[in-house]
């Protein structure tokens, strides 16, 4: 089912640079005081991950200093839906009273997920989807995402051309999803053919191999999409290949921000565009199960606008994106409250913090 689209508004703000102010839940009553919350995560060996572990332990250990929970968790397995599913088991029997999730897998978590509920305990799934009832989801719209990648390529390409798809994890929802918004967006464009898919698992080193593996196999390139955290691998791969630099859809990544405005100083410039789901969304899906605990109305599906960055404001991202960083702000308890309020009334989502010079 595809979600609700928000417009995408204004850019948000960067990694570790804003913390926004912190209110408490206007709309509930029920103090959250002696709660635990915890969060499992399928995967962290990317910098997506990384920089939403950190954004999770800024809101969790500021709820906590604050006395708004009591306590806090976090379990990583290896890539591994089995491994997760016996962790979110052990944190059940543990007695949390909310467990956030990322999940290895859309179905495969679904059992454990629902023994959970059985137990009352708040579940929340954010980012890469589990698809149990039961359990709340902070989403974004990643079909919608490949969509969007999938027309421009086509408008830059003039409807005719041969393009390259990087995709994500095998298997999680997020790259499913995306796939099929770059198939249903090329579906109208007889004139691209889709040469090649390979899996970059949202890194740069993995991106680099498997591109530098099926390019001598391919006829020219003249366009990649991808899902975030591939591009500049992508672009290594070409290079090392001595073949000519397609456009590259970038993932608001620093290095692939850094690129972009590399290849955008050579004559004629480089026409591309950045988007990517933020890695802060692990903050808002930590006051989502909050809100829920605190009695707070919530829909069981709460919609995230995706952060896209064009050629006009790329220089202002750079300088608010740390090295090595991803484009992404803390989320507040107060915006999160404001968007479940725009969730539930189907309203525009709240303007987010942006880079300061960023218009």
């Amino acid at each position: 089912m595809k979600l609700k689209k928000f417009p995408i508004g204004a850019a948000i703000g960067a990694a570790l640079l804003l913390v926004l102010p912190w209110a408490p839940a206007h709309a509930a009553d029920v103090s959250t005081a002696q709660d635990g919350i915890a969060l499992s995560n399928s995967y962290a060996g990317n910098s997506w991950r990384q920089q939403m572990l950190k954004m999770w332990s800024l809101a969790s250990q500021r709820a906590v200093s604050r006395g708004i929970v009591a306590k806090t968790k976090v379990v990583n397995a290896d890539n591994s839906a089995p491994q997760q599913a016996s962790q979110i088991g052990d944190l059940t029997l543990e007695g949390w009273k909310a467990i956030v999730i990322d999940a290895a897998s859309p179905t495969a978590l679904n059992g454990v997920i629902q023994q959970a509920c059985n137990a009352h305990i708040v579940v929340v799934v954010f980012d890469s989807l589990a698809t149990a009832p039961c359990a709340y989801k902070v989403a974004y719209n990643y079909v919608d995402m490949g969509e969007m990648e999938a027309n421009y390529v086509a408008n830059k390409l003039g409807g005719k051309g041969n393009v390259l798809e990087v995709r994500g994890i095998a298997g999680t929802s997020v790259d499913n999803d995306i796939h099929q918004g770059i198939d249903q967006g090329f579906a109208t464009y007889p004139g691209i053919k889709l040469v090649a898919s390979v899996h970059g698992n949202w890194t740069q080193s993995i991106a680099q191999k498997e591109v530098a593996g099926i390019l001598p196999t391919l006829p020219a390139v003249n366009a990649v999409v991808t899902q975030g955290g591939d591009g500049y691998g992508t672009y290594q791969a070409f290079k090392a290949a001595g073949r000519p630099t397609p456009l590259i859809i970038m993932g608001n990544r620093q290095d692939e921000l850094a690129l972009w405005k590399q290849l955008s100083a050579a004559p004629g410039g480089y026409p591309t565009f950045s988007l990517s789901s933020a890695p802060g969304v692990s903050s808002i899906a930590f006051w989502v199960a909050q809100q829920v605990l605190a009695g707070a109305k919530v829909p069981k599906t709460v919609n995230v606008p995706l952060l896209v960055i064009h050629q006009n404001n790329l220089g202002a991202w750079l300088k608010a994106v740390p090295e090595g960083g991803v484009s992404t702000p803390l989320y507040s308890q107060k915006w999160t409250q404001e968007l479940i309020a725009a969730n539930l009334s189907n309203s525009a989502p709240p303007a987010s913090p942006i880079p300061n010079g960023v218009p």
